[in-house]
């Protein structure tokens, strides 16, 4: 089964994008003009640690079983794919340039898969326990997601890490940390076939005969994806200062009895919500993978750079707590240093 797959980002779908055409499978990424005439014409390159390999190398899109192609939001027509993938933050969505994009999307009925670290609304539909509707201030423009179908809209834990290093080209990406992506089944049974079919083509790709790292893995149950909350909150916004950012391996291990506690309140959320124990990552393991994280979460390098607007997973886990009666002060604080962030970013852009 040869998939035609639409990647919404490329940058980190890049990373995603790679794996889809390891498995043979034909890949549209949706970039800026210049970015899509760069890959059009001297393809992607990742660079990773194959197993069994001591020295990182740059795998090239234009050896792969597959294709990379590229393309503009306004040229791309949804309707011929089977999968989309959504690989950008939360706030582009809402670009002038990408929301017609996403109405025909939605219209199109293409069943979505979410690289985000903020669930998509129409995601966030399928927990029963969750009121959407009291989640708007949580997301840049809710209006965004009014159109697509929950059962159709699935969330893939974006855990393994890949930057775009400052002094190389637009379709380069590096990976630091190769894990695996992690997705819940559709709510549509019709839907999960192909993405099986996809998880296990991933699987088995070699590339010289060595296994290649970041599998994605799909589970049945929701919650699963979920299992990022605790990190992103104990980690990635932690990162966030009234000075300069920290790096996520020191926001985390500056004082590890404080860290487990947020990681703790945090999971007592989604397992009010659902969960089971199995669907969620032990603190220990998360904290061990931390300390390999030297850099400041990209949430904390975007405020840091000016930006007037970031994913705001961290309110939307304090909405979602408060809603189920599951409240930090800490989590409080780091909202609130996340506001005072962006009013000031805000302010001087204006």
């Amino acid at each position: 089964m040869t998939l035609r797959i639409l990647v919404l980002g490329a940058s980190y779908g890049s990373l995603f994008g790679t794996k889809c055409a390891m498995a043979g499978h034909a890949v549209t990424l949706v970039c800026r003009s210049d970015t899509a005439e760069l890959i059009n014409r001297c393809g992607t390159m990742v660079r990773m640690t194959l197993k069994g390999e001591a020295t990182p190398r740059v795998i090239h899109s234009g050896e792969l079983r597959g294709s990379v192609r590229a393309g503009t939001p306004d040229v791309v027509d949804p309707e011929p794919y089977d999968l989309a993938v959504l690989a950008m933050q939360e706030p582009q969505y809402s670009h002038p340039t990408m929301k017609p994009l996403m109405a025909k999307l939605a219209d199109a009925r293409v069943p979505c898969l979410s690289l985000m670290n903020m669930p998509p609304l129409p995601y966030l539909k399928r927990l029963t326990a969750i009121d959407t509707a009291k989640l708007d201030d949580a997301y840049c423009n809710a209006g965004v997601w009014e159109r697509f179908d929950p059962n159709a809209m699935t969330l893939c834990s974006p855990d393994p890490q890949a930057v775009r290093p400052a002094n190389e080209p637009a379709n380069y990406l590096q990976v630091n940390l190769a894990t695996n992506f992690k997705t819940a089944e559709f709510g549509a049974a019709e839907h999960n076939r192909p993405l099986h079919a996809l998880a296990k083509g991933i699987e088995d790709a070699r590339l010289d005969g060595l296994d290649v790292p970041v599998k994605l893995r799909v589970h049945g149950s929701p919650f699963v994806p979920l299992a990022k909350w605790p990190m992103l909150m104990t980690g990635n916004y932690r990162c966030v200062t009234p000075g300069n950012p920290v790096a996520i391996r020191d926001a985390v291990h500056a004082d590890v009895a404080l860290s487990r506690e947020i990681y703790n309140c945090v999971e007592s959320i989604v397992l009010r919500l659902g969960a089971m124990r199995e669907d969620l990552v032990e603190f220990d393991k998360y904290a061990a993978a931390a300390a390999q994280l030297v850099k400041p979460s990209s949430v904390a390098r975007a405020l840091h750079d000016g930006a007037p607007t970031v994913e705001r997973v961290d309110r939307l886990i304090q909405a979602v707590g408060r809603q189920i009666g599951i409240a930090h002060p800490l989590i409080d604080r780091i909202v609130s240093l996340v506001d005072v962030s962006l009013s000031a970013n805000r302010a001087r852009a204006a």
